[in-house]
Protein backbone atom coordinates (compact mmCIF):
# COMPACT_ATOMS: atom_id res chain seq x y z
CA UNK A 1 0.00 0.00 0.00
CA UNK A 2 1.21 3.56 -0.68
CA UNK A 3 2.09 5.84 2.21
CA UNK A 4 0.91 8.94 0.33
CA UNK A 5 -2.13 10.92 1.48
CA UNK A 6 -5.10 11.60 -0.77
CA UNK A 7 -3.90 15.21 -1.17
CA UNK A 8 -0.45 14.07 -2.29
CA UNK A 9 -1.95 11.58 -4.73
CA UNK A 10 -4.24 14.33 -6.12
CA UNK A 11 -1.27 16.69 -6.48
CA UNK A 12 0.72 14.01 -8.32
CA UNK A 13 -2.22 13.39 -10.64
CA UNK A 14 -2.58 17.11 -11.38
CA UNK A 15 1.15 17.41 -12.09
CA UNK A 16 1.02 14.38 -14.38
CA UNK A 17 -1.95 15.88 -16.24
CA UNK A 18 -0.13 19.18 -16.75
CA UNK A 19 2.97 17.34 -17.91
CA UNK A 20 1.01 15.25 -20.40
CA UNK A 21 -0.67 18.37 -21.82
CA UNK A 22 2.77 19.95 -22.24
CA UNK A 23 4.09 16.76 -23.83
CA UNK A 24 1.12 16.71 -26.21
CA UNK A 25 1.86 20.23 -27.38
CA UNK A 26 5.57 19.55 -27.78
CA UNK A 27 4.84 16.25 -29.52
CA UNK A 28 2.68 17.97 -32.11
CA UNK A 29 5.46 20.47 -32.75
CA UNK A 30 8.02 17.67 -33.17
CA UNK A 31 5.79 15.72 -35.55
CA UNK A 32 5.03 18.86 -37.59
CA UNK A 33 8.76 19.63 -37.89
CA UNK A 34 9.43 16.05 -38.97
CA UNK A 35 6.68 16.06 -41.60
CA UNK A 36 7.81 19.43 -42.93
CA UNK A 37 11.27 17.95 -43.50
CA UNK A 38 10.03 14.65 -44.95
CA UNK A 39 7.39 15.61 -47.47
CA UNK A 40 6.89 12.84 -49.99
CA UNK A 41 8.68 10.10 -48.06
CA UNK A 42 6.96 6.84 -49.02
CA UNK A 43 6.30 4.31 -46.27
CA UNK A 44 3.64 1.94 -47.62
CA UNK A 45 4.58 -0.75 -50.15
CA UNK A 46 1.54 -1.01 -52.42
CA UNK A 47 2.65 -4.32 -53.95
CA UNK A 48 2.67 -5.90 -50.48
CA UNK A 49 -0.71 -4.39 -49.62
CA UNK A 50 -2.32 -5.67 -52.83
CA UNK A 51 -0.80 -9.12 -52.34
CA UNK A 52 -2.19 -9.45 -48.81
CA UNK A 53 -5.56 -8.13 -49.93
CA UNK A 54 -5.76 -10.90 -52.53
CA UNK A 55 -4.82 -13.56 -49.98
CA UNK A 56 -7.51 -12.54 -47.54
CA UNK A 57 -10.11 -12.29 -50.31
CA UNK A 58 -9.39 -15.97 -50.99
CA UNK A 59 -9.73 -16.70 -47.29
CA UNK A 60 -13.07 -14.88 -47.06
CA UNK A 61 -14.38 -16.76 -50.08
CA UNK A 62 -13.46 -20.13 -48.57
CA UNK A 63 -14.91 -19.18 -45.17
CA UNK A 64 -18.26 -18.18 -46.70
CA UNK A 65 -18.35 -21.44 -48.64
CA UNK A 66 -18.81 -23.26 -45.33
CA UNK A 67 -20.85 -20.95 -43.07
CA UNK A 68 -21.72 -23.75 -40.63
CA UNK A 69 -18.04 -24.38 -39.82
CA UNK A 70 -17.54 -20.65 -39.23
CA UNK A 71 -20.65 -20.45 -37.04
CA UNK A 72 -19.45 -23.38 -34.94
CA UNK A 73 -16.07 -21.73 -34.44
CA UNK A 74 -17.76 -18.49 -33.40
CA UNK A 75 -20.02 -20.31 -30.94
CA UNK A 76 -17.01 -22.04 -29.37
CA UNK A 77 -15.27 -18.68 -29.02
CA UNK A 78 -18.29 -17.02 -27.37
CA UNK A 79 -18.69 -19.91 -24.95
CA UNK A 80 -15.07 -19.50 -23.87
CA UNK A 81 -15.44 -15.74 -23.69
CA UNK A 82 -18.59 -15.92 -21.53
CA UNK A 83 -16.75 -18.31 -19.24
CA UNK A 84 -13.94 -15.77 -19.01
CA UNK A 85 -16.39 -12.96 -18.17
CA UNK A 86 -17.99 -15.10 -15.47
CA UNK A 87 -14.65 -16.01 -13.93
CA UNK A 88 -13.45 -12.40 -14.10
CA UNK A 89 -16.55 -11.26 -12.20
CA UNK A 90 -15.99 -13.87 -9.49
CA UNK A 91 -12.35 -12.84 -9.23
CA UNK A 92 -13.38 -9.20 -8.73
CA UNK A 93 -15.39 -10.44 -5.75
CA UNK A 94 -12.28 -12.06 -4.31
CA UNK A 95 -12.75 -15.67 -5.43
CA UNK A 96 -9.72 -17.44 -6.92
CA UNK A 97 -10.32 -18.69 -10.46
CA UNK A 98 -8.21 -20.81 -12.76
CA UNK A 99 -7.53 -19.11 -16.09
CA UNK A 100 -9.56 -20.01 -19.15
CA UNK A 101 -6.43 -19.68 -21.26
CA UNK A 102 -2.77 -19.09 -20.44
CA UNK A 103 0.10 -17.76 -22.57
CA UNK A 104 2.74 -20.11 -23.89
CA UNK A 105 5.55 -20.45 -21.32
CA UNK A 106 7.99 -19.10 -23.93
CA UNK A 107 5.89 -15.97 -24.55
CA UNK A 108 7.86 -13.08 -23.04
CA UNK A 109 5.14 -10.48 -23.52
CA UNK A 110 3.15 -11.25 -20.38
CA UNK A 111 5.88 -11.66 -17.78
CA UNK A 112 5.06 -8.53 -15.76
CA UNK A 113 3.41 -9.58 -12.50
CA UNK A 114 0.34 -7.39 -13.15
CA UNK A 115 -0.77 -9.73 -15.95
CA UNK A 116 -1.41 -12.33 -13.24
CA UNK A 117 -2.07 -10.30 -10.10
CA UNK A 118 -4.28 -7.52 -11.43
CA UNK A 119 -7.79 -8.75 -12.39
CA UNK A 120 -8.20 -6.10 -15.08
CA UNK A 121 -4.93 -6.88 -16.84
CA UNK A 122 -5.54 -10.59 -16.44
CA UNK A 123 -8.91 -10.16 -18.17
CA UNK A 124 -7.32 -8.11 -20.99
CA UNK A 125 -4.61 -10.74 -21.42
CA UNK A 126 -7.00 -13.68 -21.56
CA UNK A 127 -9.41 -11.83 -23.87
CA UNK A 128 -6.56 -11.24 -26.30
CA UNK A 129 -5.31 -14.83 -26.09
CA UNK A 130 -8.81 -16.20 -26.69
CA UNK A 131 -9.33 -13.94 -29.71
CA UNK A 132 -5.87 -14.80 -31.07
CA UNK A 133 -6.51 -18.52 -30.64
CA UNK A 134 -9.89 -18.20 -32.35
CA UNK A 135 -8.46 -16.29 -35.31
CA UNK A 136 -5.52 -18.66 -35.77
CA UNK A 137 -7.66 -21.81 -35.51
CA UNK A 138 -10.27 -20.41 -37.92
CA UNK A 139 -7.63 -19.61 -40.52
CA UNK A 140 -5.88 -22.94 -40.00
CA UNK A 141 -9.03 -25.03 -40.42
CA UNK A 142 -10.31 -23.47 -43.67
CA UNK A 143 -10.95 -26.07 -46.37
CA UNK A 144 -10.16 -25.60 -50.05
CA UNK A 145 -6.92 -23.60 -49.83
CA UNK A 146 -3.72 -25.02 -51.30
CA UNK A 147 -0.90 -25.57 -48.81
CA UNK A 148 1.21 -22.62 -49.94
CA UNK A 149 -1.70 -20.16 -49.78
CA UNK A 150 -2.71 -21.51 -46.38
CA UNK A 151 0.82 -21.02 -45.04
CA UNK A 152 0.96 -17.46 -46.37
CA UNK A 153 -2.40 -16.56 -44.85
CA UNK A 154 -1.35 -18.11 -41.55
CA UNK A 155 1.88 -16.10 -41.56
CA UNK A 156 0.21 -12.75 -42.30
CA UNK A 157 -2.53 -13.51 -39.81
CA UNK A 158 0.08 -14.01 -37.12
CA UNK A 159 1.65 -10.67 -38.04
CA UNK A 160 -1.75 -8.98 -37.64
CA UNK A 161 -2.56 -10.70 -34.36
CA UNK A 162 0.88 -9.96 -32.91
CA UNK A 163 0.50 -6.28 -33.84
CA UNK A 164 -2.75 -6.08 -31.85
CA UNK A 165 -1.27 -7.46 -28.64
CA UNK A 166 -2.27 -5.35 -25.61
CA UNK A 167 1.42 -5.09 -24.75
CA UNK A 168 1.87 -2.84 -27.80
CA UNK A 169 -0.35 -0.03 -26.43
CA UNK A 170 0.26 2.41 -23.60
CA UNK A 171 -3.11 2.01 -21.90
CA UNK A 172 -2.98 -1.79 -21.79
CA UNK A 173 0.65 -2.43 -20.91
CA UNK A 174 1.22 -2.35 -17.13
CA UNK A 175 4.99 -1.98 -17.47
CA UNK A 176 4.54 1.09 -19.70
CA UNK A 177 1.91 2.59 -17.38
CA UNK A 178 4.26 2.06 -14.45
CA UNK A 179 7.05 3.88 -16.32
CA UNK A 180 4.68 6.68 -17.30
CA UNK A 181 3.72 7.30 -13.68
CA UNK A 182 7.33 7.16 -12.53
CA UNK A 183 8.54 9.68 -15.14
CA UNK A 184 5.36 11.78 -15.11
CA UNK A 185 4.92 11.02 -18.79
CA UNK A 186 8.37 12.01 -19.98
CA UNK A 187 8.98 8.47 -21.21
CA UNK A 188 6.34 9.09 -23.88
CA UNK A 189 8.09 12.24 -25.06
CA UNK A 190 11.42 10.42 -25.09
CA UNK A 191 9.78 7.57 -27.00
CA UNK A 192 8.45 10.00 -29.59
CA UNK A 193 11.92 11.46 -30.00
CA UNK A 194 13.29 7.94 -30.49
CA UNK A 195 10.61 7.26 -33.10
CA UNK A 196 11.28 10.45 -35.05
CA UNK A 197 15.03 9.85 -34.88
CA UNK A 198 14.57 6.38 -36.36
CA UNK A 199 12.29 7.75 -39.09
CA UNK A 200 14.73 10.52 -39.88
CA UNK A 201 17.73 8.17 -40.03
CA UNK A 202 15.90 5.95 -42.53
CA UNK A 203 14.57 8.80 -44.69
CA UNK A 204 10.98 8.45 -43.54
CA UNK A 205 10.83 4.66 -43.29
CA UNK A 206 10.50 3.03 -39.91
CA UNK A 207 13.59 1.00 -38.96
CA UNK A 208 13.52 0.42 -35.24
CA UNK A 209 16.90 0.74 -33.55
CA UNK A 210 17.72 -2.55 -31.86
CA UNK A 211 20.95 -1.52 -30.20
CA UNK A 212 23.16 1.44 -29.43
CA UNK A 213 25.02 1.80 -32.72
CA UNK A 214 27.49 4.23 -31.18
CA UNK A 215 28.77 1.52 -28.83
CA UNK A 216 30.44 -0.54 -31.55
CA UNK A 217 33.03 0.01 -34.24
CA UNK A 218 34.04 -2.77 -36.63
CA UNK A 219 37.78 -3.22 -36.32
CA UNK A 220 37.88 -1.55 -32.90
CA UNK A 221 35.69 -3.70 -30.64
CA UNK A 222 34.13 -6.05 -33.23
CA UNK A 223 36.00 -8.26 -35.74
CA UNK A 224 39.30 -7.74 -33.94
CA UNK A 225 41.01 -11.12 -34.37
CA UNK A 226 44.43 -10.08 -35.79
CA UNK A 227 45.03 -10.80 -39.45
CA UNK A 228 45.63 -9.30 -42.89
CA UNK A 229 43.73 -8.92 -46.13
CA UNK A 230 45.97 -10.79 -48.56
CA UNK A 231 43.81 -10.79 -51.71
CA UNK A 232 40.84 -8.90 -53.14
CA UNK A 233 38.74 -8.69 -56.27
CA UNK A 234 35.51 -7.02 -57.30
CA UNK A 235 33.39 -9.06 -54.88
CA UNK A 236 35.64 -10.28 -52.09
CA UNK A 237 38.49 -9.63 -49.76
CA UNK A 238 40.30 -12.68 -48.37
CA UNK A 239 41.54 -12.40 -44.79
CA UNK A 240 44.30 -14.62 -43.38
CA UNK A 241 44.55 -14.64 -39.58
CA UNK A 242 47.74 -14.50 -37.53
CA UNK A 243 48.60 -17.84 -35.90
CA UNK A 244 48.63 -18.11 -32.11
CA UNK A 245 50.36 -21.51 -31.97
CA UNK A 246 53.89 -22.48 -33.03
CA UNK A 247 52.58 -25.40 -35.07
CA UNK A 248 49.46 -25.53 -37.25
CA UNK A 249 47.64 -28.20 -39.23
CA UNK A 250 48.95 -28.55 -42.77
CA UNK A 251 45.57 -28.11 -44.43
CA UNK A 252 44.20 -24.52 -44.25
CA UNK A 253 40.60 -23.76 -43.23
CA UNK A 254 38.42 -21.44 -45.36
CA UNK A 255 35.16 -19.91 -44.12
CA UNK A 256 32.56 -18.92 -46.75
CA UNK A 257 30.04 -16.75 -44.88
CA UNK A 258 26.67 -15.61 -46.25
CA UNK A 259 26.62 -12.31 -48.13
CA UNK A 260 23.12 -11.65 -46.87
CA UNK A 261 24.96 -10.38 -43.75
CA UNK A 262 28.57 -9.50 -42.98
CA UNK A 263 31.20 -12.11 -42.17
CA UNK A 264 32.01 -10.88 -38.67
CA UNK A 265 29.16 -12.85 -37.13
CA UNK A 266 31.99 -15.39 -36.96
CA UNK A 267 34.24 -12.89 -35.18
CA UNK A 268 32.12 -10.60 -33.02
CA UNK A 269 34.27 -10.30 -29.90
CA UNK A 270 37.05 -12.48 -28.45
CA UNK A 271 34.64 -14.18 -26.04
CA UNK A 272 32.37 -15.47 -28.83
CA UNK A 273 34.57 -15.56 -31.94
CA UNK A 274 34.52 -18.87 -33.80
CA UNK A 275 37.38 -17.62 -35.99
CA UNK A 276 39.57 -16.89 -32.95
CA UNK A 277 38.66 -20.29 -31.47
CA UNK A 278 39.73 -22.15 -34.62
CA UNK A 279 42.98 -20.17 -34.80
CA UNK A 280 43.68 -21.17 -31.19
CA UNK A 281 43.06 -24.83 -32.10
CA UNK A 282 45.98 -24.68 -34.54
CA UNK A 283 44.27 -24.02 -37.88
CA UNK A 284 45.47 -21.58 -40.52
CA UNK A 285 42.19 -19.71 -40.94
CA UNK A 286 40.99 -17.72 -43.94
CA UNK A 287 37.62 -15.99 -44.33
CA UNK A 288 35.89 -14.35 -47.28
CA UNK A 289 34.64 -10.82 -46.65
CA UNK A 290 32.02 -9.93 -49.29
CA UNK A 291 31.72 -6.49 -50.84
CA UNK A 292 28.51 -4.54 -50.16
CA UNK A 293 27.17 -4.32 -53.74
CA UNK A 294 25.84 -1.17 -55.41
CA UNK A 295 24.17 -0.45 -58.74
CA UNK A 296 27.50 -1.22 -60.41
CA UNK A 297 27.10 -4.86 -59.34
CA UNK A 298 23.55 -5.28 -60.66
CA UNK A 299 24.61 -7.87 -63.24
CA UNK A 300 26.68 -10.02 -60.87
CA UNK A 301 25.43 -13.59 -61.20
CA UNK A 302 25.25 -16.41 -58.68
CA UNK A 303 28.18 -18.06 -60.46
CA UNK A 304 30.18 -14.84 -60.12
CA UNK A 305 29.91 -15.31 -56.36
CA UNK A 306 31.30 -18.81 -56.87
CA UNK A 307 34.09 -17.77 -59.25
CA UNK A 308 35.16 -14.64 -57.37
CA UNK A 309 34.42 -16.17 -53.96
CA UNK A 310 35.51 -19.68 -52.94
CA UNK A 311 37.22 -20.58 -56.23
CA UNK A 312 39.29 -17.39 -56.25
CA UNK A 313 40.02 -17.94 -52.55
CA UNK A 314 41.38 -21.45 -53.23
CA UNK A 315 43.82 -20.01 -55.76
CA UNK A 316 44.86 -17.27 -53.33
CA UNK A 317 45.34 -19.72 -50.45
CA UNK A 318 47.67 -21.80 -52.60
CA UNK A 319 49.75 -18.71 -53.34
CA UNK A 320 49.75 -17.72 -49.66
CA UNK A 321 50.59 -21.12 -48.15
CA UNK A 322 51.71 -23.41 -50.97
CA UNK A 323 48.81 -25.75 -50.12
CA UNK A 324 46.35 -26.88 -52.77
CA UNK A 325 44.18 -28.91 -50.39
CA UNK A 326 41.77 -26.95 -48.18
CA UNK A 327 39.00 -27.64 -45.65
CA UNK A 328 35.99 -25.42 -46.27
CA UNK A 329 33.03 -24.18 -44.22
CA UNK A 330 29.89 -22.57 -45.63
CA UNK A 331 27.42 -20.78 -43.37
CA UNK A 332 23.73 -20.39 -44.39
CA UNK A 333 23.70 -18.95 -47.94
CA UNK A 334 27.47 -19.47 -47.98
CA UNK A 335 26.77 -23.17 -47.39
CA UNK A 336 24.37 -23.29 -50.31
CA UNK A 337 27.09 -21.69 -52.43
CA UNK A 338 29.61 -24.22 -51.09
CA UNK A 339 27.36 -27.11 -52.16
CA UNK A 340 26.93 -25.63 -55.64
CA UNK A 341 30.69 -24.98 -55.86
CA UNK A 342 31.55 -28.55 -54.87
CA UNK A 343 29.20 -29.87 -57.57
CA UNK A 344 30.79 -27.54 -60.12
CA UNK A 345 34.27 -28.67 -59.04
CA UNK A 346 33.21 -32.32 -59.28
CA UNK A 347 32.15 -31.73 -62.88
CA UNK A 348 35.57 -30.13 -63.53
CA UNK A 349 37.46 -32.95 -61.75
CA UNK A 350 38.74 -30.43 -59.19
CA UNK A 351 39.18 -32.00 -55.73
CA UNK A 352 41.02 -29.26 -53.83
CA UNK A 353 38.34 -29.08 -51.11
CA UNK A 354 39.03 -32.11 -48.93
CA UNK A 355 36.25 -31.65 -46.38
CA UNK A 356 33.10 -29.53 -46.37
CA UNK A 357 31.15 -28.26 -43.37
CA UNK A 358 27.69 -26.79 -43.77
CA UNK A 359 26.41 -24.49 -40.99
CA UNK A 360 22.59 -24.17 -41.08
CA UNK A 361 22.69 -24.51 -44.87
CA UNK A 362 19.99 -25.86 -47.16
CA UNK A 363 20.70 -27.82 -50.33
CA UNK A 364 17.14 -29.09 -50.69
CA UNK A 365 14.66 -26.20 -50.39
CA UNK A 366 11.49 -28.21 -49.93
CA UNK A 367 9.76 -26.64 -46.87
CA UNK A 368 12.50 -24.02 -46.34
CA UNK A 369 10.81 -22.32 -43.41
CA UNK A 370 8.65 -19.22 -43.32
CA UNK A 371 10.70 -17.38 -45.94
CA UNK A 372 8.79 -19.39 -48.52
CA UNK A 373 5.76 -17.14 -47.98
CA UNK A 374 7.65 -14.40 -49.84
CA UNK A 375 8.59 -16.33 -52.98
CA UNK A 376 5.43 -16.93 -55.00
CA UNK A 377 5.36 -15.65 -58.58
CA UNK A 378 3.45 -12.47 -57.76
CA UNK A 379 5.82 -11.38 -55.01
CA UNK A 380 8.96 -12.37 -56.91
CA UNK A 381 7.85 -10.37 -59.94
CA UNK A 382 7.23 -7.33 -57.73
CA UNK A 383 10.62 -7.79 -56.05
CA UNK A 384 12.38 -8.06 -59.41
CA UNK A 385 10.74 -4.83 -60.59
CA UNK A 386 12.00 -3.17 -57.44
CA UNK A 387 15.53 -4.56 -57.89
CA UNK A 388 15.65 -3.71 -61.60
CA UNK A 389 14.88 -0.10 -60.75
CA UNK A 390 17.84 0.20 -58.35
CA UNK A 391 20.11 -2.61 -59.47
CA UNK A 392 19.99 -4.28 -56.06
CA UNK A 393 17.75 -5.12 -53.13
CA UNK A 394 18.41 -2.72 -50.27
CA UNK A 395 19.87 -4.33 -47.18
CA UNK A 396 17.30 -2.82 -44.79
CA UNK A 397 14.46 -4.37 -46.82
CA UNK A 398 15.99 -7.82 -46.41
CA UNK A 399 16.65 -7.16 -42.72
CA UNK A 400 13.01 -6.15 -42.17
CA UNK A 401 11.83 -9.35 -43.85
CA UNK A 402 14.04 -11.48 -41.61
CA UNK A 403 12.90 -9.63 -38.48
CA UNK A 404 9.25 -10.16 -39.40
CA UNK A 405 9.74 -13.92 -39.02
CA UNK A 406 10.10 -13.33 -35.27
CA UNK A 407 8.11 -10.13 -34.92
CA UNK A 408 7.47 -10.29 -31.17
CA UNK A 409 11.18 -10.67 -30.41
CA UNK A 410 12.72 -8.56 -33.18
CA UNK A 411 10.08 -5.88 -33.81
CA UNK A 412 7.49 -5.39 -31.08
CA UNK A 413 9.79 -5.82 -28.10
CA UNK A 414 11.94 -2.93 -29.40
CA UNK A 415 8.84 -0.91 -30.31
CA UNK A 416 7.71 -1.15 -26.69
CA UNK A 417 11.13 -0.47 -25.20
CA UNK A 418 12.15 2.40 -27.48
CA UNK A 419 8.86 4.17 -28.19
CA UNK A 420 6.52 3.40 -25.27
CA UNK A 421 8.94 3.06 -22.37
CA UNK A 422 11.32 5.61 -23.86
CA UNK A 423 14.38 3.52 -23.09
CA UNK A 424 17.66 3.90 -24.94
CA UNK A 425 18.65 0.83 -26.98
CA UNK A 426 20.99 -1.48 -25.08
CA UNK A 427 24.44 -2.11 -26.61
CA UNK A 428 24.48 -5.70 -27.91
CA UNK A 429 27.05 -6.94 -30.42
CA UNK A 430 24.77 -9.48 -32.10
CA UNK A 431 22.02 -6.91 -32.70
CA UNK A 432 24.54 -4.40 -34.01
CA UNK A 433 25.67 -7.02 -36.55
CA UNK A 434 22.02 -7.78 -37.35
CA UNK A 435 21.40 -4.15 -38.29
CA UNK A 436 24.65 -3.78 -40.26
CA UNK A 437 22.89 -4.58 -43.52
CA UNK A 438 24.10 -5.70 -46.94
CA UNK A 439 22.56 -5.20 -50.38
CA UNK A 440 21.81 -8.01 -52.84
CA UNK A 441 22.69 -7.64 -56.57
CA UNK A 442 19.56 -7.84 -58.70
CA UNK A 443 20.60 -10.64 -61.07
CA UNK A 444 22.16 -12.85 -58.38
CA UNK A 445 19.28 -12.46 -55.95
CA UNK A 446 16.61 -13.11 -58.55
CA UNK A 447 18.44 -16.28 -59.66
CA UNK A 448 18.83 -17.45 -56.06
CA UNK A 449 15.19 -16.95 -55.08
CA UNK A 450 13.79 -18.47 -58.25
CA UNK A 451 16.11 -21.46 -58.59
CA UNK A 452 16.51 -22.36 -54.92
CA UNK A 453 13.34 -21.27 -53.12
CA UNK A 454 10.77 -21.31 -55.93
CA UNK A 455 11.97 -24.14 -58.22
CA UNK A 456 14.05 -26.08 -55.65
CA UNK A 457 16.31 -26.97 -58.57
CA UNK A 458 19.67 -27.32 -56.78
CA UNK A 459 18.83 -30.82 -55.56
CA UNK A 460 18.02 -32.06 -59.08
CA UNK A 461 20.82 -33.43 -61.29
CA UNK A 462 21.41 -30.81 -63.96
CA UNK A 463 18.73 -28.59 -62.40
CA UNK A 464 21.11 -25.65 -62.28
CA UNK A 465 23.86 -24.60 -64.68
CA UNK A 466 26.76 -22.49 -63.41
CA UNK A 467 29.25 -20.95 -65.82
CA UNK A 468 27.94 -23.21 -68.61
CA UNK A 469 28.35 -26.35 -66.46
CA UNK A 470 25.26 -28.36 -65.38
CA UNK A 471 25.86 -29.41 -61.79
CA UNK A 472 24.85 -32.49 -59.81
CA UNK A 473 25.16 -32.62 -56.01
CA UNK A 474 25.26 -36.41 -56.15
CA UNK A 475 28.69 -36.28 -57.74
CA UNK A 476 30.15 -34.74 -54.59
CA UNK A 477 32.24 -37.35 -52.75
CA UNK A 478 33.87 -34.93 -50.31
CA UNK A 479 33.47 -35.87 -46.61
CA UNK A 480 30.86 -33.53 -45.17
CA UNK A 481 29.67 -32.37 -41.77
CA UNK A 482 26.28 -30.69 -41.44
CA UNK A 483 25.64 -28.52 -38.36
CA UNK A 484 22.10 -27.29 -37.75
CA UNK A 485 20.15 -25.68 -34.91
CA UNK A 486 17.05 -27.21 -33.35
CA UNK A 487 15.07 -23.93 -33.18
CA UNK A 488 16.21 -22.50 -36.51
CA UNK A 489 13.28 -20.73 -38.23
CA UNK A 490 15.32 -19.58 -41.25
CA UNK A 491 16.91 -22.91 -42.22
CA UNK A 492 14.86 -25.60 -40.42
CA UNK A 493 17.08 -28.43 -39.27
CA UNK A 494 14.95 -31.16 -40.81
CA UNK A 495 15.30 -29.45 -44.19
CA UNK A 496 19.06 -29.07 -43.73
CA UNK A 497 19.27 -32.76 -42.78
CA UNK A 498 18.26 -33.75 -46.32
CA UNK A 499 21.69 -32.58 -47.48
CA UNK A 500 23.23 -35.62 -45.77
CA UNK A 501 21.53 -37.85 -48.34
CA UNK A 502 22.08 -35.62 -51.38
CA UNK A 503 25.86 -36.01 -51.39
CA UNK A 504 27.70 -39.25 -52.18
CA UNK A 505 30.54 -38.97 -49.67
CA UNK A 506 30.54 -39.84 -45.95
CA UNK A 507 28.44 -37.40 -43.94
CA UNK A 508 28.11 -36.47 -40.28
CA UNK A 509 25.21 -34.52 -38.82
CA UNK A 510 25.36 -32.44 -35.61
CA UNK A 511 22.26 -30.78 -34.18
CA UNK A 512 22.85 -27.87 -31.84
CA UNK A 513 20.38 -26.13 -29.59
CA UNK A 514 18.84 -22.66 -30.01
CA UNK A 515 18.37 -20.87 -33.33
CA UNK A 516 20.00 -19.80 -36.58
CA UNK A 517 22.61 -17.53 -34.98
CA UNK A 518 22.88 -18.43 -31.29
CA UNK A 519 22.96 -22.12 -32.21
CA UNK A 520 26.14 -21.53 -34.24
CA UNK A 521 27.80 -18.77 -32.20
CA UNK A 522 27.90 -20.89 -29.05
CA UNK A 523 31.40 -20.85 -27.50
CA UNK A 524 32.39 -23.65 -25.10
CA UNK A 525 32.91 -21.25 -22.19
CA UNK A 526 29.17 -20.53 -22.02
CA UNK A 527 28.30 -24.24 -21.66
CA UNK A 528 24.86 -23.59 -23.16
CA UNK A 529 22.23 -25.42 -25.19
CA UNK A 530 23.90 -28.80 -25.75
CA UNK A 531 23.90 -30.77 -29.00
CA UNK A 532 22.95 -34.15 -30.48
CA UNK A 533 25.13 -36.62 -32.41
CA UNK A 534 24.43 -39.93 -34.10
CA UNK A 535 26.66 -42.47 -35.83
CA UNK A 536 23.81 -43.36 -38.19
CA UNK A 537 21.93 -41.22 -40.73
CA UNK A 538 18.48 -42.71 -41.36
CA UNK A 539 16.36 -41.10 -44.07
CA UNK A 540 13.85 -39.73 -41.56
CA UNK A 541 15.21 -36.81 -39.48
CA UNK A 542 12.86 -37.71 -36.61
CA UNK A 543 14.36 -41.20 -36.56
CA UNK A 544 17.82 -39.62 -36.46
CA UNK A 545 16.86 -37.53 -33.43
CA UNK A 546 15.12 -40.42 -31.65
CA UNK A 547 18.32 -42.47 -31.66
CA UNK A 548 20.74 -39.53 -31.22
CA UNK A 549 22.90 -38.93 -28.17
CA UNK A 550 22.52 -35.65 -26.33
CA UNK A 551 25.75 -33.97 -25.23
CA UNK A 552 26.21 -31.05 -22.86
CA UNK A 553 27.77 -27.74 -23.88
CA UNK A 554 28.97 -26.41 -27.22
CA UNK A 555 29.38 -28.49 -30.36
CA UNK A 556 32.53 -26.56 -31.35
CA UNK A 557 35.00 -29.09 -29.82
CA UNK A 558 33.05 -31.98 -31.39
CA UNK A 559 33.31 -30.40 -34.84
CA UNK A 560 36.98 -29.53 -34.31
CA UNK A 561 37.73 -33.21 -33.56
CA UNK A 562 35.99 -34.16 -36.81
CA UNK A 563 37.93 -31.49 -38.68
CA UNK A 564 41.40 -32.22 -37.29
CA UNK A 565 41.17 -35.81 -38.50
CA UNK A 566 41.01 -34.29 -41.99
CA UNK A 567 43.60 -31.54 -41.51
CA UNK A 568 46.89 -33.39 -41.92
CA UNK A 569 50.04 -33.31 -39.80
CA UNK A 570 51.36 -30.30 -37.91
CA UNK A 571 53.75 -27.89 -39.66
CA UNK A 572 55.38 -24.61 -38.70
CA UNK A 573 52.89 -21.79 -38.29
CA UNK A 574 52.34 -19.54 -41.32
CA UNK A 575 51.90 -15.80 -41.02
CA UNK A 576 50.14 -13.54 -43.52
CA UNK A 577 52.74 -12.39 -46.03
CA UNK A 578 54.94 -15.47 -45.75
CA UNK A 579 53.89 -16.68 -49.19
CA UNK A 580 53.58 -15.03 -52.58
CA UNK A 581 50.74 -12.71 -51.55
CA UNK A 582 51.68 -9.65 -49.55
CA UNK A 583 49.24 -8.01 -47.12
CA UNK A 584 46.97 -5.33 -48.56
CA UNK A 585 45.62 -3.98 -45.26
CA UNK A 586 44.88 -5.07 -41.71
CA UNK A 587 41.86 -7.20 -40.91
CA UNK A 588 38.93 -6.75 -40.96
CA UNK A 589 39.59 -4.90 -44.22
CA UNK A 590 37.61 -2.19 -45.96
CA UNK A 591 34.82 -4.19 -47.66
CA UNK A 592 33.18 -5.10 -44.34
CA UNK A 593 32.93 -1.42 -43.39
CA UNK A 594 30.90 -0.45 -46.46
CA UNK A 595 27.33 0.49 -45.60
CA UNK A 596 24.18 -0.62 -47.40
CA UNK A 597 22.76 1.97 -49.80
Amino acid sequence: MSDKSNEEIRADAEELSRTLVDISVRSQEMVKDFLDNKQGAGIINLDDAMHMSGLFQQLTTRLMANPMQLAQAQMAFWQDYLQLVSKAALRFWGHHQDPVISPDPTDKRFRHEAWEENPIFDFIKQSYLLAADYIHSTVKDVDGLDDQTARKISFHTRQFVDALSPTNFVATNPAVLEKTLETKGHNLLKGLKNLLNDLSAADGKLRISMTDTEAFDVGKNLAITPGKVIYQNDLTQLIQYNPTTDKVYKRPLLFVPPWINKYYILDLQPKNSLIRYMVEQGHTVFVISWKNPTREHADKRFEDYMLEGPLAALDAIEQATGETDVNCVGYCLGGTLLGATLAYMAAKKDDRIKSATFFTAMLDFNRPGELEVFVDEEQLAALERRMDDKGYLEGPAMSATMSSLRANDLVWSFFISNYLRGDDPFPFDLLYWNQDCTNMPAKMHGFYLRNMYQRNALKDPGGITLDDEPIDLRKIETPACFVSAAEDHIAPWKTCYRGVHLLSGPATFILGGSGHIAGIINPPEKNKYGYWTNTRNPEDPDAWLDSAKHNEGSWWPEWNRWLTRRSGAKVDARKPGDGKLKPIEDAPGSYVKEEAC
